[in-house]
């Protein structure tokens, strides 16, 4: 056997059951005497429910109920809650209006949930759902931020003024008005975040079981944090007490944070299965994930940046409109502001940053986190500005980011926008890629493409996010409405194995190796005596789940804090055992030993004797050996990096080739190379599907346009090129590991720098910025645009 331990290449040991369809997923869960859901969406975007008729689709074959939003409300059912306050500029909380869970007098999205019908086959419940007949009083719709914020435009939600959820600020307005006042230049620029619709390989689906003789309910879903389920799910929404649901997450193919939120369907199953004592199972189709699961983005930016005469940033002036779509899903305040906001100044020294958001409601599907999750929207914003003003100045694009770095002498380093960097060398990122890219080869490339007839450009971003989510005391003072900490309970087995019980969940990321590696190298045994258990409330404790690449950061270092509470009991066993001082005892590659000597007790030897306590210190330990530690970080983490892209564009066509890609990122202590290899890939796909491909749309009425694979454009490998990742690391100095985490900096750093390297492509076609996604269509459009001025020339 070779090592295993922190820093091995280790091959995923989940995947053997999925490559050879031996994993458990919701869908496949059938419980006994199960009935099944299918649910009646609106097809309008705005509209008034005047009437319901069910009695058709009750009467129906196979038909066991049928339910409406105003039957759940006189059941005492609660709305769908939102898991964070943000507050207005002059101290008011936001709007945050009901989100029930079947549609109470309006609609206010297409694909707005209406009536549910509960049925013996799921045939037959869409059959029945057919024949519900729905009054509906057609509204005009606001489906984008602009017809949203017209004056006199229709309201998403009565009382709320405007549409407006938020008007929110961070910065200091009057700082950054004085830089600009002394600016040599201004480089300014306006910019879109595309919407975009998540489309993990494995739709959403919920199973609801109620025990009659214990009141138990369980529910079996697809996300990313069963416990933060069962807390909104019990508390707010079905009012039922914690210690009577369990909810469980099998495995789950994938979420990239679309399965972050408690969704209505989870709620309705549950429910209903109390009112018919019989298990009750929803599984969504592909296009009705379209329009039920959270999108991402959706922003519209002004961004200002103040320079002096040597290209050295003074001020940053951002103003951007968040659609939060119809409804507050779960976490969506914070992203367009705590997780955006924030991260503005990026890896630069600019002194002065004010920023304001304005969050607007429209008639369309609710917006949440989505990989990297306000973190791609501000490096998309930031990079592509930094390209702005090196164009403004005469300045080469490395050289104005090398002027404007935040050195590495600086750390820890305090942005003016909240958060303290505590580690990073973004020279030494930025060299890295540099030297791996070929960049000082790039124009004889250029010139061997234009030879073939195709243009070739090359972009660049140099990026930080914050991750590692958490600490508690600091987003609770952001406005969060729980704790962002994380549990680990850690069970030494009596014959030595090691169960880790964990709240963070695996959804793709690779945990049953990362966590049992790390396990591995804590207490010097072999993975196979590692087991990693999640997923599942009646097991686990508390845990906060998976997302903004906490897991290892956050997770693993409850992890280390409940190894080192083992380590401790066990060199006090170990000392009785052996008849020596625990202060004398060392714990290396699982064995106790006496110092200096040849003395020493196994983990094996140690756990036996705790469970089987005829030789132990019983007056000073209980017996057992299992512990449990709670990890709330000091700080975020902070991954950064240097992503370079080149593009060829095919004039004739618009078509554009990602030909070479490369990324080097400081992700902190690389627990396992291989899987860090695969995030960041995965990343650097999804960054590249928003740049060149991806993007939902709605048309004037609120219809869902790109509501399938056939009009929302996903990425193929066939899109994708080799993919060079390195890593040029910097220890987190606030956890025990120094990790600092991956799961998202692909998704973060590639955007910018394919739009750059499309935009350097079409350089002389006067091209200066593009939006996401730079289709064909569009780049055809430009070029064919300009080829007259390009022959005049």
């Amino acid at each position: 056997m070779g090592f295993e331990g922190i820093g091995a290449s280790v091959r995923r040991r989940e995947d053997l059951r999925f490559v050879s369809g031996r994993g458990t997923y919701t869908d496949d869960i059938n419980r006994p005497g199960q009935l099944y859901a299918v649910i009646l969406r609106s097809p309008h975007a705005h509209a008034r429910i005047k009437g319901i008729d069910t009695a058709a689709a009750k009467a129906a074959a196979g038909v066991v109920a049928v339910f409406t939003g105003d039957e759940m409300a006189a059941d005492g059912v609660g709305g769908l809650p939102c898991g964070w306050q943000v507050k207005n500029k002059d101290g008011t909380p936001m709007a945050e209006p009901p989100h029930p869970v079947l549609a109470v007098g309006k609609v206010r999205h297409v694909g707005d949930p209406v009536a549910v019908v509960i049925a013996e086959t799921k045939s037959r419940a869409r059959d029945a759902a057919e024949l519900i007949s729905v009054d509906y009083e057609v509204l005009p719709a606001v489906p984008t931020l602009e017809a949203a914020q017209k004056p006199g435009a229709p309201l998403v939600h009565d009382g709320v003024a405007g549409n407006i959820c938020y008007d929110w600020h961070l910065g200091d307005k009057d700082a950054v008005d004085a830089a600009f006042a002394k600016a040599h230049k201004v480089a300014r620029l306006e910019l879109v975040n595309n919407r975009l619709i998540p489309n993990a390989m494995e739709p959403r689906a919920a199973v609801g079981e109620f025990d009659p003789m214990s009141g138990d309910y369980t529910l079996y879903t697809t996300s990313q944090n069963p416990h933060v389920i069962r807390l909104l799910m019990g508390a707010f929404v079905l009012h039922i007490p914690e210690h009577k649901l369990r909810v469980v997450a099998p495995d789950v193919g994938g979420g990239f944070g679309s399965k972050i939120y408690h969704y209505a369907e989870e709620a309705i199953v549950t429910w209903a299965a109390g009112k018919l004592k019989r298990p009750v199972k929803w599984t969504a189709d592909r296009t009705e994930s379209f329009m039920s699961d959270a999108h991402g983005r959706d922003h519209v930016t002004v961004a200002e940046m103040a320079l002096d005469r040597d290209g050295r940033f003074l001020g940053l002036r951002v103003r951007t409109q968040a659609n939060m779509g119809a409804y507050l899903s779960t976490f969506a305040p914070c992203v367009p502001t705590y997780l955006y906001a924030t991260l503005l100044a990026g890896v630069y020294t600019t002194p002065a940053i004010y920023a304001e958001v304005k969050a607007v409601f429209t008639n369309s599907v609710p917006v949440d986190a989505y990989r990297g999750a306000g973190r791609p929207e501000a490096t998309f914003l930031l990079e592509r500005l930094v390209d702005i003003c090196a164009l403004e100045m005469g300045i080469d694009r490395v050289e104005i980011r090398r002027r404007n770095f935040i050195p590495a002498s600086a750390f820890p380093y305090q942005t003016p926008v909240a958060l303290q960097y505590d580690s990073g060398d973004y020279t030494a990122t930025l060299d890295a890629c540099l030297k791996a890219a070929d960049w000082a080869g790039f124009e004889a490339r250029r010139a061997e493409a234009k030879r073939r007839g195709k243009l070739r450009g090359i972009g660049i971003s140099t990026y930080i996010e914050a991750c590692g989510i958490a600490p508690s005391a600091v987003v609770g003072s952001l406005g969060a409405r729980a704790g962002l900490y994380e549990v680990a309970n850690i069970r030494v087995n009596p014959t030595g194995s090691i169960t880790v019980f964990t709240g963070t969940h695996s959804h793709g990321q690779g945990h049953e190796t990362t966590f049992a590696q790390l396990i591995a190298d804590q207490f010097g045994v072999p993975m196979s005596q590692v087991e990693i258990v999640h997923g599942d409330t009646a097991r686990i404790p508390f845990g906060m789940g998976t997302y903004g690449s906490r897991s290892i950061a956050v997770g693993g270092s409850a992890m280390v804090k409940a190894a080192e509470k083992i380590i401790a009991k066990g060199k006090r066993i170990a000392a009785h055992l052996l008849e020596a001082s625990a202060d004398d005892i060392e714990f290396k590659d699982g064995k106790f030993q006496v110092a200096g000597t040849d003395r020493a007790k196994t983990l094996a030897e140690v756990s036996l004797a705790a469970y089987v306590p005829h030789n132990y210190p019983i007056e000073e330990l209980e017996p057992g050996l299992e512990e449990t530690a709670f990890y709330d970080p000091k700080n975020f983490t902070y991954p950064g990096g240097c992503h370079i892209c080149e593009v060829e564009i095919d004039p004739d066509t618009g078509v554009v080739e990602v030909v070479n890609f490369t990324a080097v990122d400081d992700v902190g202590r690389v627990i396992n190379p291989m899987i860090v290899e695969g995030q960041i890939q995965g990343g650097v796909a999804q960054g590249i599907g928003q740049a060149l491909l991806e993007t939902c749309v709605y048309d004037a009425d609120g219809q869902l346009l790109s509501g399938s694979m056939m009009d929302y454009t996903m990425p193929r490998a066939d899109d994708l090129p080799n993919i060079t990742v390195g890593t040029a690391i910097t220890l987190c100095t606030h956890n025990p590991l120094g990790v600092k985490g991956c799961g998202e900096v692909g998704a973060i750093g590639s955007p910018p720098a394919v739009i750059g390297a499309v935009v350097d492509a079409l350089k002389d076609y006067g091209v200066r910025h593009l939006d996401m996604p730079a289709t064909p269509h569009r780049l055809w459009q430009i070029i064919n645009a300009n080829r007259p001025r390009m022959a005049a020339e």
